[in-house]
């Protein structure tokens, strides 16, 4: 069985980019060469697209093969296939990788566990959480228990603190932020200028042997 998919390498020193090729030939199976040509949107780098086809849960090796070098930025997608569905990947150095499942038409589609956490940090935020203002968590579990509220919410807050981190600043913050961070709309904010400045870029396709 194979899946197809697409491999956006946005901008890229080109002293990395055999270092990519190499890579990404890793995880498909088969050599690669892609088409790099200038970024407009960051002088001095280059970009490349990739439609690939291979193996179901590609995408996420490449995804972690690439997000070794810190200074790229990149996103994968790989369409939906028997028991895995459509995902995209995105990569930058500022904010790390994002990853989200998709619908038919590129949607992001979110998980009602991921909807249910950032309800529940939004609503902490409200009672201004310990580790977004400075506050040891001695001292919060002091203020918490002094002001009625249980102690479990306060760990619980933490809990999700420390299985959605590291994070983009926004952690913690109003419901509208938190459902940014879902929707991955700080990595569409930053990717957005580098998506415009490839249209009309060659793709290559590459179908995978094994």
């Amino acid at each position: 069985m194979s899946v197809r998919g697409v491999l956006q390498v946005h901008s890229a020193p080109p002293a990395l980019s055999p270092h990519i090729e190499w890579a990404v030939a890793g995880v498909l199976g088969v050599p690669i060469r892609l088409p790099w040509v200038d970024q407009p949107a960051s002088p001095g780098m280059l970009r490349a697209e990739l439609d690939w086809q291979g193996r179901p849960g590609a995408s996420a090796a490449i995804t972690s093969a690439l997000a070794a070098w810190n200074r790229l930025r990149f996103e994968v997608t790989e369409e939906a296939s028997p028991g895995c569905d459509a995902v995209r990947y995105s990569h930058t150095p500022t904010l790390g990788t994002f990853s989200a499942v998709t619908s038919a038409n590129g949607d992001v589609l979110v998980p009602e566990g991921r909807l249910r956490a950032a309800l529940t940090l939004a609503a902490a935020a409200a009672h201004a959480p310990a580790r977004l203002r400075g506050i040891g968590p001695d001292e919060a579990v002091g203020r918490a228990s002094s002001g009625g509220r249980p102690l479990g919410a306060v760990r619980d807050v933490d809990t999700l603190c420390d299985l959605h981190s590291p994070r983009h600043p926004a952690l913690g913050g109003s419901l509208e932020a938190e459902l940014a961070l879902l929707l991955g709309q700080p990595w569409d904010d930053e990717l957005e200028p580098f998506r415009h400045a490839a249209e009309g870029a060659p793709v290559r396709w590459l179908h995978a042997t094994g």
